[in-house]
């Protein structure tokens, strides 16, 4: 969670257990790039698809920043998703090293329709959620260092 407006810490908190299925409790700071927001950084364990549904429980509050990553895991691709607002949900799929991955028919589709060459790297930024990463950038340094909390989904 890289900006969240103090007032929803907790339902936050809330939100997340209700998608894990056991209790939540976040180690919140300020977040220095957005005066009066917080943030908390977690690392999770879940079933495959655990991250989508994090997604979907918190983009129901628009002015919150976040990122979730599904690692990838035996026979499962990985996923990076983003919300910002003004932007809405950023989703695509993440390859065993981190990099995200971009489809042989999105670029087939992308190099038919693009007409130019600016046109063409307007359309891989997009691919590569460049907005969101662009937005991101400043809340994921303001949070270098910043304590990690642990969720482990109860089965």
């Amino acid at each position: 969670m890289h900006a969240c407006p103090k007032a929803l810490c907790q339902h936050v908190d809330w939100a997340l257990e209700r998608v894990i299925g056991g209790p939540v409790s976040l180690s919140w700071a300020e977040q220095p790039a957005q005066h009066g927001a917080y943030r908390a950084e977690v690392a999770w364990t879940g079933a495959t698809g655990t991250g989508a549904k994090l997604v979907a429980a918190l983009k129901a509050w628009p002015m919150l920043r976040f990122e979730v990553t599904e690692e990838p895991s035996q026979g499962n691709d990985g996923e990076r998703m983003a919300y910002v607002p003004g932007h809405g949900v950023f989703r695509a799929p993440m390859s065993a090293n981190g990099d995200l991955v971009v489809t042989e028919q999105q670029l087939r589709h992308l190099a038919a329709t693009a007409g130019s060459g600016e046109a063409f790297r307007h359309g891989v930024d997009e691919l590569l959620g460049a907005a969101w990463d662009d937005d991101l950038e400043v809340y994921r340094h303001a949070g270098d260092g910043a304590p990690i909390s642990w969720l482990h989904q109860v089965v």
